[in-house]
C-alpha cells in the first residue's frame, strides 16, 4: 500500500471540509438555488430579510462600491439578491449590524444632506461622499464584504448574475484545467 503523500492528505482534508460545508448549509444552499433559478427565469424574485426600500438603500450603496463601468457592477451583478439571502441563511448574525447600520444611513443621509428623503435619491457624487464618512463603520465594513462576496460567489447563490464577476477577474467556470497545476504536482518532493 503506498504511501500517502501531502497531495492526497489534502485532497481528502478538502473533501472532508467541503462536505460537512455543504451538509451544514444545506438548506440555504437549496434556497438559494431556487431562488436564482427564478430570478434567472424572469420570475419577480421577493426579497426575505429586506423590505424593498431597504434593499434599494444596500443596492445603491453596493452599486458605489462596485460602480459599473466598461463592465457590470454590483447592481447588474444582482448581489443585494446575493446579500439578502445570506442575512437569512449563513450570514444570520449580521443581521442587527444591517438593521443598526440602515437605520444609520438613514439618519446620515439628512444630516449631511437636509432634505434628502434616502441615500439611493442621492446624486452620485454625494453618495460617494456620505459613503466616505461612513467607511469606519461596521456596517460599511460588511456591506463592503458582502457586496465582493455576492460579485464573486456562484450565480446560484443569488448574486454574480451572468457570471458578471467572474468575467470581470478572468475566472473560467469549468472544471478543465490541464496538469500540472504547479510545480507540487510535478511528482519531486
Amino acid at each position: 500500500m503506498a504511501e500517502p503523500t501531502r497531495r492526497s492528505f489534502l485532497m481528502a482534508s478538502a473533501l472532508g471540509v467541503s462536505a460537512g460545508w455543504v451538509a451544514a448549509n444545506w438548506p440555504g444552499i437549496f434556497e438559494a438555488r431556487v431562488l436564482a433559478a427564478r430570478a434567472a427565469a424572469g420570475e419577480p424574485v421577493e426579497f426575505s430579510f429586506f423590505s424593498k426600500e431597504q434593499a434599494a438603500e444596500i443596492d445603491a450603496m453596493a452599486s458605489q462600491i462596485i460602480p459599473a463601468d466598461e463592465t457590470p457592477g454590483a447592481h447588474e451583478a444582482r448581489c443585494v439578491y446575493f446579500i439578502d439571502r445570506a442575512l437569512t441563511t449563513f450570514l444570520r448574525e449580521s443581521q442587527p449590524v444591517y438593521t443598526e447600520g440602515l437605520q444609520e444611513l438613514a439618519a446620515k443621509t439628512k444630516e449631511m444632506f437636509p432634505g434628502a428623503e434616502k441615500f439611493s435619491a442621492l446624486a452620485p457624487q454625494q453618495q460617494v461622499q456620505l459613503l466616505t464618512a461612513m467607511e469606519h463603520t461596521r456596517f460599511f465594513a460588511e456591506v463592503r464584504r458582502d457586496t465582493i462576496m455576492g460579485m464573486l460567489a456562484p450565480p446560484s447563490h443569488g448574486g454574480n448574475h451572468d457570471q458578471a464577476g467572474w468575467k470581470l477577474i478572468g475566472y473560467e467556470d469549468t472544471l478543465k484545467f490541464t496538469p500540472p497545476f504547479g510545480y507540487y504536482d510535478t511528482g519531486s518532493d
